[in-house]
């Protein structure tokens, strides 16, 4: 297999071999570019619940703000939780939470920044996952029927692809 065949294969799956064994793409060959993806996701509850985080009054203490954290967490060990996924120097991981209390939920937008060889998505949406799984955790014991909802992409800059824009997919 030539070098250019290893970097794009005919059926588009990067992460298989032409044996159809798992591998880990090479993106040594590629440049350094700044990178940044951004994605959203949502957690669903009941009003009542909505209004416990709002007003500060859940027992295992500030979902917002534990959220943030865990998401932050969440996005610097993406290449341990993905596999063949890329160990990434994040420039910078952003986590914000925003109550919807129309629609009660809380709503969960990560973006995370790299001047690497390959892109973040992988980490903007572990970001949303980890925090969105946090916002549950800490509600499940008074919401059973909290859930987590429409973790996406919503755009990406950087790299030989050049820029996604997802916002009104």
């Amino acid at each position: 297999m030539t070098t250019e065949n290893a970097r794009k294969p005919a059926d588009g799956l990067t992460h298989l071999a032409e044996d159809g064994s798992a591998r880990m793409v090479d993106v040594g060959w590629k440049p350094v570019t700044d990178r940044m993806a951004q994605a959203c996701g949502y957690v669903v509850m009941e009003p009542a619940t909505l209004a416990l985080i709002r007003d500060g009054l859940m027992k295992k203490g500030d979902v917002l703000t534990i959220a943030q954290l865990a998401g932050i967490m969440g996005a610097k060990k993406t290449s341990e939780l993905i596999p063949l996924c890329h160990p990434l120097p994040l420039n910078k991981v952003d986590v914000e939470l925003e109550l919807e209390e129309a629609d009660h939920r809380v709503r969960i937008t990560t973006t995370a920044t790299t001047s690497g060889k390959t892109g973040v998505e992988m980490e903007a949406l572990t970001a949303v996952s980890v925090a969105a799984l946090t916002v549950y955790d800490m509600c499940k014991a008074v919401d059973r029927a909290v859930r987590i909802d429409g973790v996406r992409l919503l755009r990406k800059t950087g790299g030989q692809s050049g820029d996604v824009d997802l916002t009104d997919a």
